[in-house]
């Protein structure tokens, strides 16, 4: 199988663990790796496979870097058979405390980008009559904390957004879907004391947090051939919290 494949946020610990997911499994695929910052980690994976993966410079924020994004990956790759939507970031605040900002780069970076990037990844799927769709969302999205009123709005908004994409594309042969993580290894708040951590886990039935190859091993299968069957769902990993 050769597909073209990109991920939003390939940068932290979930998007490099996606990405070594398909490079590992799938043979002949071609990762392509979002990123606007903090390009360290991205690059060394993109060393392991010189041949296979490449940084893509991507504001997912702006409908214009998408075009430009998705262009550059054509000419080498041809269309985007996977787009795995995994960027993102929380800045919380109590409501009424919550500054107009942010509020609205929490809902842009998001619901907004998914908006864009979906948008974007269609012309090309909808030519090829195939495609696969995946929306990180999160366990806010159905469990909302308080503090994270933007955040929880923004993830609650890419599940609608999925599951109505979903209608409108099955016919065409496009799958898009949504993975709810709860909290995963290496992408937590890193000023989290460790006594908050150990409170956190023992809140949990399995009494650890996620693995973040354990949330790529589910995204991998949901834009596996073999999971053609399967739209509009949304998928919560979070160790049985719900």
């Amino acid at each position: 199988m050769s597909r073209s494949i990109l991920i939003t946020g390939a940068n932290g610990a979930l998007g490099l663990a996606i990405a070594e997911f398909f490079l590992t499994r799938e043979e002949g695929c071609r990762v392509f790796l979002g990123v606007r910052e903090r390009r360290e980690r991205a690059q060394e994976l993109a060393a392991r496979f010189p041949e296979r993966a490449a940084l893509i410079t991507l504001e997912i924020t702006s409908p214009d870097a998408w075009k430009t994004a998705l262009a550059e990956i054509e000419s080498v790759a041809g269309p985007v058979g996977v787009l795995i939507n995994n960027a993102g970031f929380h800045e919380d605040a109590l409501l009424a405390n919550m500054a107009q900002d942010q509020w609205s780069r929490v809902l842009d970076a998001n619901l907004n980008a998914v908006f864009h990037g979906c948008q974007a990844v269609l012309p090309g799927m909808m030519r090829e009559r195939q495609g696969r769709i995946v929306n990180i969302s999160s366990l806010s999205a159905i469990s909302s904390p308080a503090g994270q009123t933007n955040y929880a709005a923004a993830k609650a908004g890419v599940i609608g957004l999925t599951q109505s994409l979903a209608k409108e594309s099955a016919r065409m042969g496009i799958t898009v879907n949504a993975v709810l993580p709860g909290y995963i290894e290496g992408g937590l708040p890193t000023d989290w004391t460790p006594e908050h951590l150990k409170a956190l886990k023992m809140q949990l039935p399995m009494r650890r947090f996620a693995r973040p190859a354990e949330i790529a091993a589910a995204v991998f299968f949901l834009a596996s051939p073999d999971a053609s069957y399967i739209t509009g769902s949304t998928l919560k990993i979070d160790g049985g919290i719900l």
